[in-house]
């Protein structure tokens, strides 16, 4: 089933690419029969999916298909609902996340979240930075200087901040707002990113700006991206997963999901014939 409605190479030509081979990745997240429910209500179905270790995973599809429910599973976000409801196994380094035993603020430490609008606290730049190590009880100067530059620098900020640290966040645009939760997200190490549509509110310079930092940042991260938004999971990711009503309809490398689906509704997703 041939179609070439995105140009995948044409996308990717201009991204920074990766030191040292690739290489067969690991598998990071593993969803085995996932259903999630809202009251009486299912709004994911029989979810089987393994998500590569640092590697960047796309899910895409039209709205209300399930692709934000699925990436809040991953954090048990969605426990933050009424009448949410489970079942299934999802499993972050073969740890079950939904095991009765998790500390899920431990979880949200290793699963980190950045979401669609930009939610810089209003407080300094740095103290943004510095805000998930104080709660962890980290307030040596020295530590906390290390982390603010290291992880600005992570999140190609620090050339453009450096000099204002402690002024306001709520001060910087919008495009340097995702950045600084980016960098205020990565300060407390986490081994899995979740990013919520996270350049669908900037302008076209501040969203080349959050791809390319996406690329460096799988060099170190697992990375899972919601995105409406075609050519950016085509740009950025190594995997994709076209959801529709719920359900998972098609995953694979993202050249193949894009240049040779196996499924029509693939197909006539991805060629705007619905959606």
């Amino acid at each position: 089933m041939q179609t070439h409605a995105i140009d995948i190479q044409a996308l990717k030509r201009d991204q920074p690419q990766p030191s040292g081979p690739a290489g067969p990745a690991e598998t990071s997240l593993r969803m085995e029969q996932l259903n999630l429910f809202y009251n009486n209500s299912q709004a994911l179905y029989d979810i089987n999916l393994e998500i590569p270790r640092q590697r960047v995973t796309a899910f895409i599809g039209p709205s209300g298909c399930g692709k934000s429910s699925l990436l809040r599973c991953i954090n048990r976000m969605n426990d933050l609902v009424d009448g949410c409801r489970v079942d299934g196994r999802l499993l972050l380094e073969n740890e079950d996340v939904y095991d009765r035993r998790v500390d899920v603020a431990a979880l949200r430490r290793r699963v980190g979240m950045v979401f669609q609008k930009p939610n810089p606290f209003p407080k300094s730049i740095y103290e943004n930075v510095a805000y998930g190590l104080r709660i962890q009880g980290i307030n040596k100067k020295r530590v906390l200087d290390e982390v603010v530059e290291k992880s600005l620098r992570a999140a190609a900020l620090w050339e453009e901040v450096k000099d204002r640290l402690h002024e306001s966040a709520l001060g910087m645009s919008g495009g340097q707002q995702q950045r600084l939760v980016i960098a205020r997200t990565i300060a407390v190490e986490p081994e899995v990113l979740l990013l919520d549509e996270p350049a669908s509110a900037l302008d076209p310079i501040s969203t080349l700006k959050i791809e390319e930092l996406i690329y460096e940042l799988k060099s170190r991260y697992t990375i899972v991206i919601v995105t409406h938004n075609m050519q950016q999971a085509a740009r950025v990711s190594d995997m994709t997963a076209f959801m529709y009503m719920g359900k998972l309809i098609e995953y694979d490398d993202t050249d193949t999901l894009f240049t040779n689906p196996e499924q029509k509704q693939t197909e006539d997703y991805i060629t705007g014939r619905y959606g």
